[in-house]
């Protein structure tokens, strides 16, 4: 709950694979970065181990680039599954917890320059499911913060460009709707986001992304060439020993930087006692991630479509995330929307800045203040029931409200009773584009029981869904002709229960400053 009495600094927090950032708005209405403890305006998201000590940020990646085993790095990807990929100093981390432990040191950052402070907004990719926002709302939680929303994180780097360029400052409607296309690529994952202004009003028109694609993949695109020219100086591979492969991803890291502005970089390696300089050339680089843009390509053209329009009714191109400033990015953009890509804000910084001044949109709303704009979302993955297929009898998935719907929404399907005299039945719940029930994710289940004896076989179910802009889906199941019915609300019922929440947040919020160097 927001305070109406008490003055709340609004506070965006991008949570990012490979770096965070937080942000707020300052007394004159600017969002203003916030330095960590470091005096850095971007905290590597890596969390190293060390006995009962969390180090979180820059002494983390030297730390992993020495002992990965103890480290946890790109915790981002896995958020959504029960555990971390990794087990560090013999434990089994959820994702979200690594998560917290970085947006802890974040929140003990600023609050050394703001005070303290809970009240968050918290960025996501566009394309994450509602199982990986709830886990991101945990974390939020377990560090000791009240997520008082989730924003999609191109929506808020639009924010922060429309900020930026004094859109937010203008009255009354523009002439005609603007329309961007935001490439939002980072360190770990990609979305692709399709929208129109119309005055005030920001309305996502289409989304498509790939959660598990990212600037960590160039990364390692570019660790393999370097590995590979090392094999051939001295018949080594770095990469079979885990601290020769965190050496030469760190080296690695900083040379994909350096081929963004340069055609060339010499890198200087030594491992097993043998050194040399290994030339690295941006030509050599786009060659070998030629696939990864490729990706990126249909993606953003999958988009386009989603959203029925073509390129020529697309007025700006806005680029999102570290990532996107490789050349080959640039170069494909250009190349295939004949627009000269554009980043008004720094791309790094842009997430959350919207983050931001969506958080003072959310205070100002609870306290019954004008608000600068409106955000009208669209959902990012379908949702559906599973039924069984008349021809076949596999259980297959029926969607009921298709991704890329405008939200919020109210949709009706119909199905049918399998057999004669069934006396119940079962509705399964699930979100994403399969039609097979596992490769989706269970949302809930309802089960509508004494149903009037001798109904015939085939008779109609009648699903209905309301989903809100919130995130909050409502299901009412109802057999026409009958007073069978059942109704239910379902609102990110996966992840941590609550009592282990409860223990993770007292562990990691109350930790001491020192333990988060």
């Amino acid at each position: 709950m927001i305070d109406h009495e008490r003055a709340i600094p609004a506070v965006g927090i991008d949570l990012g694979t490979t770096f965070s950032v937080i942000a707020w708005i300052d007394a004159q209405g600017r969002p203003e970065t916030i330095p960590n403890a470091e005096g850095e305006r971007l905290t590597p998201s890596v969390v190293f181990f060390d006995g009962e000590e969390a180090v979180v940020g820059r002494e983390a990646v030297k730390a992993f680039s020495l002992d990965p085993d103890q480290a946890a790095e790109c915790s981002k990807r896995d958020v959504g599954y029960p555990i971390y990929h990794k087990v560090l100093q013999g434990k089994r981390y959820p994702p979200e917890v690594i998560e917290a432990f970085i947006l802890n040191k974040l929140r003990r950052d600023a609050a050394g320059q703001l005070g303290d402070f809970s009240h968050v907004v918290i960025t996501v990719p566009a394309y994450f499911d509602e199982v990986r926002r709830k886990a991101t709302q945990d974390a939020g939680y377990m560090a000791g913060l009240e997520v008082i929303d989730i924003i999609n994180e191109p929506v808020a780097a639009a924010l922060a460009s429309a900020y930026e360029s004094g859109y937010l400052d203008r009255p009354g409607p523009r002439d005609r709707p603007q329309r961007l296309l935001v490439y939002d690529l980072g360190g770990g994952t990609f979305d692709v986001t399709v929208m129109e202004i119309r005055g005030r009003e920001y309305i996502t028109l289409a989304i498509d992304g790939d959660v598990r694609l990212g600037g960590w993949d160039w990364d390692q695109r570019l660790v393999d060439l370097a590995a590979e020219a090392f094999i051939r100086r001295h018949g080594i591979d770095p990469r079979e020993d885990p601290r020769g492969w965190g050496k030469l991803w760190r080296e690695c890291e900083e040379a994909k930087r350096s081929l963004s502005a340069r055609q060339r970089v010499l890198v200087p390696f030594e491992y097993q006692g043998k050194s040399a300089e290994i030339e690295l050339l941006r030509s050599a680089f786009e060659e070998a991630t030629k696939d990864l843009v490729d990706r990126t390509r249909f993606t953003t053209v999958q988009a386009l479509k989603a959203a029925g329009l073509h390129w020529q009714e697309i007025d700006r191109v806005l680029l999102v995330g570290g990532s996107s400033r490789m050349p080959m990015v640039r170069t494909m953009l250009r190349e295939l929307s004949g627009k000269e890509p554009e980043s008004v804000v720094a791309a790094d910084e842009a997430v959350a800045w919207g983050a931001a001044l969506h958080a003072k949109r959310r205070i100002d709303k609870a306290r019954g203040n004008p608000t600068a704009f409106r955000i009208r979302n669209v959902n990012s993955h379908s949702l559906g029931v599973v039924g069984r297929d008349p021809l076949t009898n596999r259980r297959r998935v029926g969607a009921v409200i298709p991704r890329n719907t405008r939200l919020p929404v109210s949709a009706k399907r119909r199905f049918r009773t399998s057999q004669a005299g069934q006396r119940s039945i079962l509705v399964e719940i699930v979100e994403g584009e399969s039609t097979f029930p596992e490769d989706c994710s269970a949302i809930g289940r309802l089960t509508v029981a004494d149903l009037p004896p001798n109904l015939p076989a085939k008779s109609p179910v009648d699903v209905v869904f309301h989903y809100e802009a919130n995130g909050r889906l409502r299901v009412k199941v109802a057999v026409p002709d009958t007073s069978a019915e059942v109704s239910g609300e379902f609102s990110r019922e996966t992840g941590l229960p609550k009592e282990h929440l409860d223990g993770w947040r007292e562990y990691i919020s109350g930790k001491a400053a020192t333990d988060y160097r």
